[in-house]
């Protein structure tokens, strides 16, 4: 009797989970409206990536996808949403860089990084540029780096504010050469790189485009990028790594999220949409357009970016004693 309790228990087990394989395999999806949630204002490179990559999902999977931007708190509000959304499949976030540096800049978030949210795919990535006033006398890294080892604090750099990308790319730069500058923070790249043009700021880090278009219009100097490879945008910057500086690989990368939960067939398909929309020639051209590369990767090697990234920033945060906060 025993042994024939046993082998039933054994057999309703094997059949509960056979059926459970093969619903998850069976999911529908998607049904209805797919939202993405995009944590900064319209206009920016994440909020294009979104839209042009949901248009072709759209049209691969014939739902709709629309695009919810929810910027502010350094992109942590958007994040917070999408933290506390229903995992079920029709809510996701397409972010940047910033999710590894709010997780290691803020004490105290709304949301847990690495428990209430799980990557999906990259959708691109771009070099960090580092540019310098027109009139700035160094005309090489080589030649900054040696002048602000002997002279500490005496170039100044704009970014984003304090704890943005842009700041933490230059702070990253500033630790591995052991030297120091004067951080001019502002509200917005934007800003930072309008005041390097205009000669009140000697250096800024930024994008491929937010800066390409002074370079090609010879309002600032491209001293170089990050990266294996010159930007077609700017073939005239050269690597860090031609100028010898090959540890320095800062890039900016964008991909999307999902809450914790969502079911991992819907997180597979949602990844094999991704996969099929940056390889369109209507996404190529538009991120080629941004100095950007399409890209996509397993939600497994996303997430290891991610980590990798956060304890990263988290080590360059204490050595370089930023402090930040959400209000």
């Amino acid at each position: 009797m025993k042994k024939l309790f046993h082998s039933l228990l054994v057999a309703n087990i094997f059949l509960l989970a056979t059926t459970n394989f093969v619903q998850a395999q069976n999911i529908v999806w998607p049904q209805k409206v797919i939202k993405i949630i995009v944590p900064f204002a319209p206009g920016s490179f994440t909020d294009t990536a979104a839209r042009v990559v949901g248009a072709e999902i759209t049209k691969h999977t014939g739902q709709t996808v629309i695009v919810d931007n929810k910027g502010g708190a350094g992109s942590t509000l958007g994040t917070d949403a999408l933290a506390k959304s229903s995992p079920d499949g029709y809510t996701f976030l397409l972010t940047d860089n910033s999710f590894a540096v709010s997780s290691a800049l803020y004490d105290k978030l709304p949301y847990q990084p690495s428990k209430d949210i799980v990557q999906v795919s990259l959708v691109a990535e771009a070099p960090a540029v580092l540019v310098a006033r027109l009139n700035l006398p160094q005309k090489n890294v080589k030649d900054l780096v040696h002048t602000a080892q002997q002279n500490p604090n005496a170039f100044s750099f704009g970014s984003g504010g304090i704890g943005s990308s842009a700041h933490l790319a230059m702070e990253a730069f500033l630790s591995q050469n052991n030297i120091k500058m004067t951080h001019i923070p502002f509200k917005g790249i934007a800003s930072a790189i309008m005041d390097v043009v205009a000669d009140r700021v000697d250096l800024a880090i930024g994008s491929v485009g937010s800066t390409a278009p002074f370079i090609k219009d010879g309002k600032l100097q491209g001293l170089a990028l990050s990266g294996s490879h010159r930007n077609p945008l700017i073939p005239q910057v050269p690597t860090f790594a031609e100028d010898g500086f090959p540890n320095y690989k800062m890039m900016y990368w964008f991909g999307v999220m999902a809450p914790a939960g969502t079911s991992p067939d819907i997180i597979k398909k949602m990844n094999h949409e991704i996969a099929l929309a940056v390889q369109t020639s209507q996404v190529m051209e538009v991120f080629k357009g941004a100095g950007v590369t399409p890209i996509s990767n397993s939600p497994a090697e996303f997430s290891k970016i991610v980590k990798d990234e956060s304890q990263m920033w988290a080590d360059i945060i204490k050595k370089s004693d930023i402090k930040a906060n959400l209000n």
